[in-house]
């Protein structure tokens, strides 16, 4: 039988691919647009932390396709492009490449092909290499349900679940931000 070879592509690979993807394992993974739900929620998260950073300035507020490079993870993952993310590390010099280093916090919303078996382990993988990486915070924010599970690195396991009619903070990636999911979630 002939193997194949197939050469590990990097970083400067990924600079140059057309549309979101991240590094992982040595290969680009694209990763398909968004309906509308989803957009109109990263948007209103976006807007407030945006608000917020501006008034602290404790942070960054970033929207969606923002990349993240980070050493190789035990997963082989070297990026992520949260759907919307805060940083407040230092800034590199070079402000048009990748941010170095992981976001301090992440929201990763849930579309329509997210609502699988492989989505619930996928989210659990990239929830893990988040919090390897350095990430204080994850959002994973169910659309379906209206809900946001947030998940910290001194218990990625152990969810604190936000609904409807509460209000949700990322503390202590982002101290002193919260949101009400009413506003989050309407249309």
């Amino acid at each position: 039988m002939l193997q194949v070879e197939t050469e590990l592509q990097t970083l400067e690979d990924l600079y140059r691919e057309d549309g979101k993807a991240e590094l992982i394992g040595g290969r680009i993974v694209r990763m398909m647009a968004t309906g509308f739900l989803p957009g109109r929620i990263a948007c209103r998260i976006l807007y407030s932390l945006e608000a917020f950073s501006r008034q602290s300035k404790t942070g960054y507020a970033l929207c969606d396709n923002v990349g993240y490079a980070v050493k190789q993870l035990a997963s082989g993952r070297q990026s992520f492009s949260p759907d919307v993310s805060f940083y407040s590390g230092k800034l590199q010099q070079n402000l048009i490449r990748f941010i170095e280093g992981p976001p301090t916090f992440a929201v990763e919303i849930r579309s329509e092909n997210d609502y699988t078996q492989s989505g619930d382990f996928e989210r659990a993988a990239k929830r893990a290499d988040y919090f390897e990486a350095g990430t204080l915070v994850v959002w994973d924010v169910d659309t379906l349900a209206k809900s946001i599970h947030s998940y910290k690195i001194t218990a990625p396991y152990s969810p604190v679940t936000f609904h409807i009619s509460d209000t949700a903070d990322a503390e202590p990636a982002v101290p002193g931000w919260s949101m009400a999911l009413d506003q989050i979630f309407s249309i």
